[in-house]
This record gives structure tokens, sequence and C-alpha cells, in this order.
């Protein structure tokens, strides 16, 4: 049995606390007897040789409510085997092998054996689990649902000859006997006892919470022993209020969201409100998303009757549709505008299916925050199940200083947490020092945004940012698709290798080869409104021409014309490399469509409002534009599409191989898109790139 093993793997350390209060207690022989509990009545039952498939499948089901395969399977491990580490101030735990392998398994377990260490947290050789097992809510287990899970073990699990890892807990902590003490203090081994009030789909939801499910080991404040202050409803208020777990805040669970909400975020790891994050990723994968349709309604009807006060409990979300007064006002409206709004947009609306929405999210406004700072620092990944299979990733942002990620949100909670405390810089350094994330080494010198309210211009400055990251809303005059500057300069220009401004205006006045003379930065511009925009140029002593050249200069810094600069341009890719474009089309279903649309139209919000830019057709750039090119389009993609595909700051941006961005940018590059007029007067000196269109 797990005798190491947690309710949420990796989360549950602080439970060995209860070893320092069982030795507070401990004396030299005292009350040895509760060592040994007594045997329970099931001891004679036993397998037959051929067990019933039913039986077995009815186990399998027992194991996913309990989530068992999380704990004991170490990564990249046999299924059940043990061997997962689990990191504790005291040392390192690692789950136990539950295979029925005789040696180093659970094989010469009877059923006896099996139920009391899953009810008393006692194994075979009576030895004391620590209370980081779940047993306190296995205890409220049925003998027939317990004999059935027994039964797939047994039956339905191949052996695995895998001898334990010894545990790495030392003196005192290691004195398992001191365990029998937490039991009699804070175990209650009553069966679950179904409420004559309630109805049955009520009563059904309240045992798989409260056993199986133990929801309560993460989602329930300890006590001084670090007990579960409360194991049901019955108990107080307590009871699935929300418990911080290392440096994870585990949501208050009390009549959070509708039954239909509830449903689908644990049978797909989102819902309108909120997407999974942390150990419950695996929850959901391994667990949540196999229950039954009828277990999932009794389960959130369960959660949906107890009383909270929590400031989302049974509220609709918030439609999420205003930018917040102060986003462009602020440190931490302009920096949540450059780093986050691209996914999370400018409203904390959201992408639906793809990003979680901010506003409405019970994680934005819980009191404690540690959600919030751990997933910035250390990033995120969706959870993969049958209805997303698509894994979406948020990549860590430790890259940023503690003022900075403390401002951002800060920023976010001000907006959409229902009034939740500012997030202080203190308590992102001290998650800092917890976690040690990882942080991005690659020289490039990110601009951080929210600087230019230090400057003199600063407004102007402002302005430009935002004609580059809202063109077509802003500029409808001059825009003649839905593209913005900032659908190929990301996060307005400040990202390597997607067309960063950093530096860019040192380099102009400058020879143009497809204009055959020497160009200003705003004919460069003006470039750019004409062939990605498909549209008009802007007034070159405009105001808004000068808020944009203003921008690009406020990012020029000390460069000088001779420079190299770090990161500049979309890099390069081999010519060579013979385009595909029938796994180009493969490439984009599986990679490109969720954002940019099946047909290339792009992908657009509840109101109709763009979110992600068409690729093709009549509102995307037009034949003229260097994105329209084969290799300058694959060169794009290799570095920074698409989002969200792995861990790298600042947009989890590229992924796919040279030959899958060349195969992928010939198969959109080359769909049907607006004419240019002027292109008759493109290269009229110069060598035409071998890839043009025309």
């Amino acid at each position: 049995m797990n005798d190491e093993g947690t309710a949420r793997p990796g989360s549950r350390w602080r439970t060995l606390g209860t070893l320092a209060a069982a030795a507070a207690v401990v004396g030299a022989g005292v009350f040895w007897w509760v060592v040994t509990p007594p045997r329970v009545k099931e001891a004679g039952r036993a397998l037959p040789e051929v067990a019933d498939p039913a039986l077995i499948a009815r186990g399998k089901y027992m194991a996913e409510l309990g989530d068992c395969v999380a704990c004991h399977t170490a990564p990249g491990g046999t299924p059940m085997a043990g061997g997962r580490p689990l990191e504790t101030p005291f040392g390192v735990l690692y789950s136990t092998n539950i295979t029925p392998d005789a040696k180093t398994g659970i094989g010469g377990y009877s059923f006896g054996a099996f139920d009391r260490a899953m009810r008393q947290g006692v194994t075979a050789d009576g030895t004391h689990m620590y209370p980081a097992m779940p047993y306190p809510s296995y205890a409220k287990v049925s003998p027939e649902d317990m004999f059935a899970l027994y039964a797939y073990l047994m039956r339905g699990v191949a052996p695995a000859d895998r001898a334990n890892t010894p545990s790495g807990i030392g003196f005192p902590f290691n004195q398992r006997w001191t365990l029998a003490f937490w039991n009699a203090l804070f175990h209650d081994a009553r069966p679950f006892a179904a409420d004559a009030g309630k109805d049955a789909v009520w009563n059904r939801g309240a045992y798989l919470v409260q056993g199986l499910g133990h929801c309560g080991a993460c989602h329930t404040p300890r006590g001084i022993g670090f007990e579960e202050r409360a194991l049901s409803e019955k108990d107080g208020d307590a009871f699935l209020s929300g418990s911080r777990v290392e440096e994870w805040n585990a949501i208050n669970l009390r009549n959070l969201w509708t039954v239909a909400d509830t449903v689908e975020l644990l049978k797909t790891g989102q819902n309108r409100y909120a997407t999974v994050s942390g150990s419950m990723t695996e929850v959901i994968h391994n667990s949540t998303q196999n229950f039954t349709d009828d277990d999932l309604v009794a389960i959130a009807t369960y959660l949906k009757s107890l009383p909270s006060d929590h400031p989302y409990a049974g509220r609709p979300p918030s439609a999420g549709e205003d930018v917040p007064a102060d986003m462009f006002t602020t440190r931490g409206g302009l920096a949540y505008a450059q780093f986050c709004a691209d996914c999370h947009r400018l409203s904390g609306a959201g992408v639906a299916k793809v990003f979680p929405p901010l506003s409405g999210n019970p994680t934005v406004a819980a009191k404690d925050p540690s959600t919030l700072v751990h997933i910035t620092l250390t990033g995120w990944t969706t959870a993969q199940t049958q209805a997303h299979a698509r894994v979406f990733t948020m990549p860590g942002f430790a890259r940023l200083s503690d003022e900075e990620i403390a401002e951002i949100l800060t920023f976010v909670r001000a907006n959409w947490g229902a009034d939740a405390p500012a997030v202080t810089p203190a308590q992102v350094k001290a998650a800092r020092a917890a976690l040690d994330p990882k942080v991005d080494t690659r020289p490039f010198d990110t601009p951080r945004i929210a600087d230019v309210l230090k400057e003199a211009d600063a407004d102007q400055l402002v302005r430009g940012m935002r004609l580059n990251t809202e063109t077509h809303t802003l500029l409808p005059k001059n825009v003649g698709n839905v593209l913005n500057c900032t659908s190929c300069h990301l996060n307005g220009g400040t990202v390597a290798d997607g067309s960063p401004y950093v530096g860019v205006s040192a380099f102009f006045p400058s020879y143009a080869p497809r204009a055959g003379r020497e160009i200003t930065l705003e004919d460069r511009i003006n470039g750019c409104f004409l062939r990605s925009m498909n549209g008009k140029p802007l007034a070159k002593d405009g105001d808004d021409m000068k808020a944009m050249v203003a921008y690009f200069d406020w990012m020029k810094r000390e460069t000088k014309p001779e420079d190299k600069v770090e990161g500049r341009g979309v890099g390069k890719i081999d010519p060579k490399i013979k385009p595909d474009p029938e796994n180009g089309a493969r490439v984009y279903a599986a990679q490109c469509a969720v954002c940019h649309g099946a047909d290339g139209e792009g992908l657009k919000d509840a109101k109709g409002q763009v979110v992600y830019p068409p690729l093709w057709g009549d509102q995307s750039f037009n034949i003229g534009a260097g994105m329209a090119r084969t290799y300058t389009a694959a060169a794009f993609v290799k570095r920074n599409m698409p989002i969200g595909f792995h861990a790298g700051f600042p947009l989890g941006q590229g992924g796919l191989s040279d030959q899958e961005a060349v195969d992928v940018a010939e198969y959109f590059s080359h769909m049907p898109r607006p004419d240019f007029a002027a292109k008759v007067n493109d290269w009229p000196k110069d060598k035409k790139p071998a890839d043009a269109r025309y």
C-alpha cells in the first residue's frame, strides 16, 4: 500500500508535521497497544482464482475515482509500481508498489490486510503509513467498493517487480510508530453514512467527495496536528473552504459554480470561469474525466449545496468586455498589456477553449494569491482530456522582477479579483525562494513597456504602443483588414525573433531592395500599412505617425547603425528545404487552426471582435506582404508560432521543426488573399526573391 503517497502528488508534504505533533506525546512504550489496530470483519474474504470481469471493471473505476495511479506511478515508470518522489523539508518520500507482485508489491495482501491499510493506515506488517496517504478519507469507502478495488489491483493490474525505494526521512520523523497517537487523536474511522434528509444524488456526491475523491485532503484547512479540520459538511463550514498547499492555494469549492459548470471542469479541465492548474491537471487527466456523467452530476450537486461566502459563490461569470480604465496609466496595467493580454486579452476575458479568463476566475479572487504567484513564476499547462487533447502552456515569468510580478498581479486582482488584496513584492520573493524557478537566460534584453511612464512624453509613447497593439481598432481608415502591427511584431515589438523594435530606428534611413532606393522609418511603417494591413498610409507629419516613431525611438536606446542587435528580425530558414503543402495542411490543422480557424478565417470572441487574425482571405495580408513569401513566413513561424506550445519566455512560442515550418508556411501563404496593385514597382534594380508571389 501507499505509505508514502499523497492526495495530490508533490503537494502534501506538510502532513509530515503530524509526526512532530505525535513525537511530542511519545513516551517510552506508553500506549503501545494502539499500534496494532483490530482486524476488520472482512478479513476472511478472498478472491476466487478467476475474478468476475464485472468486478474487475468496477474496481478499475474505483481506482480512477481515487486517482491511485497519480501517486503510485513514477515519472515515466510502470503504472502502479510506485517510486514517485515526494520532496519534503524532512527528506524524500517515495510511493510504494501496489501491483500484485508477490515480492515487491501487495501480492501477499489478504483482503483484510488491504482493507486495514486503506481504512487504518497500517500495512500488512504493522507499519504505520504517513497520513499523507489519505486513509482518513478512504475509511468512508463501502465494503463492496473496497473489495472491488482490491480485486482490480490483484487481478486487473500487471505485477511489476520493482522494489520500494527507502524513505529519505530522518530521525525523529522516521519513527512511524508514533503515528498511532495521531490516529488516536485525529482519525475518524466511521464509514460514510447517508443523510436520510437528502436525495440519492446528493448522497452519492457526498460519498464520492468525502471518500475515494478525498477532495478535502487539499481543499480543507488543517488543524494544529495537521489533521483536516473537517471531514464532511457536518463538521462545519471549514470543509472544502480552501487551503494553502505548499505554494498553491487550493480554492474554496463550496457553492462555487452551477452544477453544469462544475461537471464541465471535472470532465474537460476547463469551464467558462477557469482552467485547472498545478496538480489538478493530473487529477483531471487521470481521474475525473473518466467519471460517469451521473457521478459528475452527483459531485457537483453536493458541492453546490454547501453554503459559502466566496465572492463568486453561485454568481455568473463577469462578461469581461471592458478594458480597465487604468490599463494604460499604471505600471501594472502596461506590463499586463505587454506580457499577458495576448492570451488573457485586454478585457481579461481569455480565449474560450484555449486560454482561461481572469474575469470571474475564483483563483484570481482568492484571498490567498499563492496560486497566482506560483503560476506566474513557474508556468502552467492545461489538462489533457478527451475534450481538449491539445495541451496549452503558459511559460514562467521568473525573468521579471518581484516588483514587476507584484505590479501585474495587483492590477489583475484590483480589476478582476472582487476586491482581493494586493500582491506584495515580499510575497513574490518568498515564493521565488521556495520554488526556485528556472529563468530564461537568453541575452535579449526585453524592453519593459511600463517604463515609458517615466518619460516626459509618456502619453505619446503609450499612444505609439497602442497603435501597434490595437492598430485596426484605432486606425480604421488606414487598416483595410483586421490585423494589428503586433500580429507580426509580438507583444508590442518586444519579443526576440518576433520582429522586435529594439534598436530598429537606428538602422534608418537605409536601402530597401524591394523599393530600389533608400527609405525612412516612416516609409517602412507605411509599407506595412499598404501590404500587411492592405490599407492606406499614415500622414508622415501626423500625430499618429509621430507617436509610432517616438515609440520606435524609445526602443532604440544606445543602438548605433553598425551594431548587431540580439533577436532582431525573425531569423532565417534554409531555402533549400523543399515544401510539402499536403503536410503543411496537416500541421495547420493540428497546430494553427485552433487560433486561426479551420479555413484561415481567424478567431473572434462572442461579440464578434477579432482575437487572432485570419491567415488568408479578404481580411488578411495581401500578396505584397513579406508574410506572403514562403521562407519569410517559415522563419517567422519557426520561432514564433504556435504560442502556448512550450515553457519558453514570454509566449511559449515556436516549436515546429524547420520542415514543418516550411510546409505550413507554403500552405497558408499560397492561399487566396488580396492582390497588391503596386506590385509592379517592386524590385526595380535588385533580383526578385525566388519565393515572391509575383
